[in-house]
């Protein structure tokens, strides 16, 4: 499974550094130095024209790009990738998705934490087995984190990743347990 650890934004001067957006908690690690990255090539806005590498020739996103050097500045990290030399190709790479393979990711040493695709797909159960559905994604609010519940029925419900509501993760039985309050499930 491919995890998304960033998106490439704009160019940053004429060297073919880019901007990227961080999706991990370990930039530091996924953007060192002679990492490789798995590309998928991002959506062009409307009206946009895809830049050329060199005039009257279109550039491809490769499928990998290896990291060369990465700093922080002003907030933001800026990347530079090997090959890419100028502002025109990195103009060319802008919404790409930058991803590593889930088997790449070490496991995290505290037990009371998970990766999200760790636990995309286990089933959702109350305390007595029933079964309320299973977790679509995580989405990552300032607050805490939450669990997207797929309901049978097809609806979708939010709900707090706080041990006080879901107070067991049993990742070898496919399965988290929630305690949640009455009516949660109905917003």
């Amino acid at each position: 499974m491919q995890l998304i650890v960033g998106r490439i934004g704009k160019p940053h001067g004429i060297r073919g550094e880019v901007t990227v957006e961080v999706r991990t908690d370990e930039p530091e690690t996924r953007f060192a130095p002679g990492m490789v990255l798995t590309t998928t090539p991002g959506a062009v806005p409307r009206g946009h024209q895809e830049p050329a590498a060199s005039p009257g020739e279109r550039y491809e996103v490769p499928a990998e790009l290896t990291v060369e050097a990465a700093r922080w500045h002003q907030g933001h990290l800026l990347v530079a990738f090997e090959g890419v030399l100028d502002r025109n190709v990195a103009e060319a790479l802008r919404g790409t998705l930058l991803a590593v393979d889930s088997a790449d990711v070490a496991p995290p040493e505290d037990p009371e934490e998970f990766h999200d695709h760790q636990l995309v797909g286990l089933a959702v159960v109350t305390p007595a087995g029933e079964r309320l559905g299973e977790v679509a994604r995580i989405d990552h609010a300032p607050a805490s984190d939450l669990l997207v519940l797929r309901r049978p029925e097809g609806r979708t419900a939010l709900i707090p990743f706080i041990k006080v509501m879901v107070p067991e993760v049993d990742l070898a039985g496919g399965r988290v347990v929630v305690d949640l309050p009455d009516g949660l499930l109905d917003l």
